[in-house]
């Protein structure tokens, strides 16, 4: 490790005027990836900006029917808290890596980070859900922009998270068990309108939406809808030691069959 300025606001406001002070600086809430990413110098701020003991970024709530989550709330907390509210969440954030990543990741610097194989992204997506920050609200369709990028702007800060709630949802990942990121894993929501479908660790553009398997779903929601639907294209899939890309591409149905079942 190397020296670097470690800064602790107390309010959103004053993250967002450290990080406007020093271009290098970077901010920080559950440091799952950053701090790997320090030790190995693949990352080199100057200061961390940690958001961790920003009260207003803490929590879960019910607004009008939705589902409020704080950027700075850890995966363990969703898991708890949210399982009357919204089960299918509850059951996700409780599958994230193992008890200590559950007790200090959380769901903004997830998403923030948006690795192409992480959970939450998949759930933001496939609920429709809203992205707060501390300029804007940012639809879940617009946010996620391709592998570690996302329409965040340079200082900008994800507050919290909006979550509609659907009439039923599941998510379901094939997990490689070193890391326990998804090798592919598929979150389904049925909600009055219609069916959505986001698949994460698959693509090399992160998260996507499954649109055949939507419609198909919309039309009746039963795992045999699936079955006259190819699955998505191989080429643009990852492939790696772990998995072809056309092994991440058959497992997108699989996953994605696995979650309407269960659902």
């Amino acid at each position: 490790m190397y020296d670097f300025d470690f800064i602790r606001p107390a309010s959103v406001e004053d993250a967002v005027a450290a990080l406007a002070t020093d271009p290098e600086a970077i901010a920080f809430s559950g440091g799952q990836t950053l701090m790997p990413a320090m030790k190995q110098r693949l990352a080199s701020p100057s200061a961390v900006v940690s958001l961790t003991g920003i009260a207003a970024l803490k929590g879960l709530r019910d607004e009008g029917g939705r589902l409020w989550i704080g950027a700075a709330t850890t995966h363990a907390q969703v898991a708890r808290e949210a399982a009357d509210s919204y089960p299918a969440l509850a059951s996700l954030a409780g599958r994230i890596g193992d008890p200590s990543v559950r007790a200090r990741g959380t769901i903004g610097g997830s998403l923030a980070n948006n690795d192409p194989s992480a959970c939450y992204p998949a759930a933001v997506l496939g609920s429709g859900a809203t992205v707060v920050t501390d300029r804007r609200e940012i639809a879940a369709d617009d946010f996620f922009e391709g592998m570690f990028t996302t329409a965040l702007e340079e200082g900008e800060i994800v507050t919290a998270v909006i979550f509609p709630r659907p009439a039923r949802a599941r998510y379901e990942k094939f997990r490689q068990p070193a890391s326990r990121f998804p090798l592919t894993a598929a979150f389904v929501a049925q909600f009055d309108d219609g069916v959505r479908v986001a698949i994460t660790g698959a693509s090399e553009g992160g998260v996507f939406r499954w649109t055949e398997a939507e419609r198909a779903l919309t039309g009746n929601f039963a795992p045999e809808s699936l079955d006259d639907i190819a699955p998505p294209d191989a080429e643009g899939m990852i492939s790696d030691l772990h998995g072809s890309g056309a092994y991440r591409a058959h497992l997108v149905k699989v996953m994605t069959r696995r979650a309407v079942a269960n659902a």
